[in-house]
């Protein structure tokens, strides 16, 4: 089917949703069966979500969908599966290939999450999508609501949910270990892409060629249109406000992720961006520091998180820290290694009575000082082993056989806190949050973003789904 034909059927397959009569029934595999996945980004982190999937034993690849099928970077994954069908519109993969697909990954720039995840959602498809899930916070919400309406197993791949920190956070948080925590430093300070460009600029970059082979009105999506240029793609996306969720979308919910659930913090009331350093109107700051304050959950404290990020803007550790190790089992940054940093991604969590280092992703806690904890080291509990790890978690999830453990209702409140902060960040001011009404209640412009901008005409139809 062309292009523009499988456009023009778009709106029937999103119209056979919404209209509503018969929602489409979300189908579990059998014990003995393999998912049927469809891959949507086969590149890059794309391509990394792919293998992880395929090398559980536990799913079929039936369909591989990218704007850009010539780029060299989708060559590894296309020579893997040479004979699945490929497709370069995700809309025209569900309109021929739905009643072969029981589940989806969704491994594209942030601002691409939401389209894919609701159309497969819609059409009772199982979804594993990139963290964070989406770019703004409303599209966040309507994913939520989107996976309670069609009844659908989701995950957000923040793959150290499934290992040795989850675990253990659990265990320690109900042993009574972790317990009275007022204050949590996180830090993610290597350096970004963005680094040393010129924060004066005025405008956008200049238009380029579009490469033959890519569908630059389809990488744009919902987005309002940008020329064309390659400081936006492969990654470089994750620079800009328009596109991406810079350093804390990116890291923190590999560092914040089992803080948040387990001490149920759910949304802030305060973000207050403490510190920018090269704030412009385009893309992220050089450095941030920046104040989450959450309310009293029932039998807890009041929590401030302080997230800091810039290859200088390095937090105070308290005395005892030690020195910073580099887990070898934390996976490389975006841009394919992670450079020595004075301190390397992680968090220190503040408790009345203790103090906790941990790094990133699944690295385990540990209490300091080492006196310290070797005087604690007869009460600690048992942590149990992971029984699958992220990517199997999902598929075992989607046969029925298991639980995500960072499903949409886990996930989307923890991609809102990054959300509200990297509002605070472009517009660098402090937000005030309604958490019942979820509601910016002291800057007008600023709630409107929690919205963001108008989607184009043609993408509409996906924040009705």
């Amino acid at each position: 089917m062309a292009l523009t034909a499988a456009v023009t059927a778009v709106p029937t397959i999103i119209t056979q949703s919404v209209s509503g009569a018969v929602l489409p029934a979300s189908k579990l595999a059998g014990a003995s069966e393999r998912v049927n996945l469809a891959c949507c980004g086969i590149g890059n982190r794309g391509g990394d979500i792919i293998r992880d999937l395929y090398n559980t034993g536990l799913c079929n690849i039936v369909a591989l969908c990218d704007v850009d099928m010539g780029a060299p970077h989708t060559e590894r994954i296309l020579k893997m599966f040479p004979d699945v069908p490929r497709f370069q519109d995700f809309r025209e993969m569900f309109d021929q290939m739905g009643n072969q697909i029981e589940a989806v990954s969704v491994g594209v720039p942030d601002h691409s999450h939401f389209p894919i995840t609701m159309l497969a959602m819609s059409l009772g498809k199982h979804v594993y999508v990139e963290k964070p899930m989406a770019r703004t916070f409303n599209e966040v919400q309507l994913m939520m609501d989107g996976a309670k309406k069609y009844q659908v197993v989701t995950q957000m791949g923040n793959q150290g949910h499934s290992e040795a920190n989850y675990f253990q956070f659990k265990a320690w948080k109900e042993a009574g270990i972790i317990k009275d925590v007022t204050a949590i430093t996180a830090h993610m300070n290597s350096p970004r892409r963005w680094h040393g460009w010129d924060t004066g600029i005025k405008s956008f970059p200049a238009a380029e060629p579009i490469p033959e082979t890519l569908d630059w009105d389809l990488w744009l999506a919902a987005a309002q249109h940008h020329d064309y240029h390659h400081d936006y793609i492969n990654g470089q996306w994750r620079c800009w406000y328009d596109f991406g969720m810079g350093a804390l979308g990116d890291w923190g919910a590999h560092i914040m992720d089992t803080a948040h659930e387990f001490l149920d913090l759910g949304l802030p009331y305060e973000v207050d961006p403490v510190m920018l350093e090269g704030h412009n109107k385009f893309f992220f700051p050089m450095s941030s520091t920046l104040s989450f304050k959450f309310p009293e959950r029932e039998a807890m404290p009041p929590v401030e998180i302080i997230w800091y990020d810039g290859v200088n803007n390095i937090p105070q550790v308290p005395d005892g820290y030690g020195v910073s190790e580099l887990d070898p089992n934390i996976p490389p940054a975006s841009n394919g290694k992670i450079q020595p940093a004075k301190l390397n991604p992680g968090k220190i969590i503040y408790s009345k009575d203790l103090t906790f280092k941990g790094g990133s992703h699944g690295s385990t806690l540990s209490i300091i000082p080492e006196e310290k904890a070797k005087d604690m080291q007869s009460q600690l509990p048992e942590v149990p082993k992971s029984p699958s790890n992220h990517f199997a978690n999902f598929l075992l999830a989607c046969k029925g056989q298991e639980k995500t453990r960072s499903p949409f209702e886990v996930a989307g409140p923890l991609s809102q806190v990054f959300n509200l902060g990297v509002l605070a960040q472009q517009l660098n001011t402090k937000l005030l949050f309604d958490r019942e009404t979820k509601q910016i209640t002291n800057n007008k412009l600023a709630n409107e973003l929690l919205t963001g901008t108008k989607p184009r005409k043609e993408w509409k139809e996906f924040y009705k789904l």
